[in-house]
């Protein structure tokens, strides 16, 4: 199994900055993407930032040029840098990883945090 660790969220006002960060530690034989999504009430969940084993990333239109994605590989550890954030950012931001937890596992498996609440409000 694999377990995600998040930190870093918290109240802010607009055109504040955060830094989400998400551990992932347990089983892991390899890593696919790692990254962020969240949820505001009433609303689906979606993808802000994805970063690839080979530091590709996929960033949401909506934070593109606001939000830079990251990642420690020797710690299995993604940040979420966050500037000049919009009330409309208010979300539970959820870390997901995909990848495979051990050699015997074949196909792609996905886990998610707990989340953590990002609220942009003056």
């Amino acid at each position: 199994q694999v377990q995600l660790v998040e930190s870093g969220g918290g109240l802010v006002q607009p055109g504040g900055s955060l830094r989400l960060s998400c551990a992932a530690s347990g089983s892991i034989f390899s890593i696919n993407t790692i990254g962020w999504y969240r949820q505001a009430p009433g609303k689906q969940r979606e993808l802000v930032a994805v970063i690839t084993n080979g530091g590709s990333t996929n960033v949401a239109g909506s934070v593109n040029g606001r939000f830079t994605i990251s990642r420690d590989n020797a710690k299995n550890t993604v940040y979420l840098q966050m500037n000049s954030l919009k009330p409309e950012d208010t979300a539970v931001y959820y870390c997901n990883f995909r990848g495979r937890p051990s050699i015997l596992v074949l196909d792609v498996r996905t886990y998610w945090g707990q989340g953590t609440q990002v609220t942009v409000s003056s």
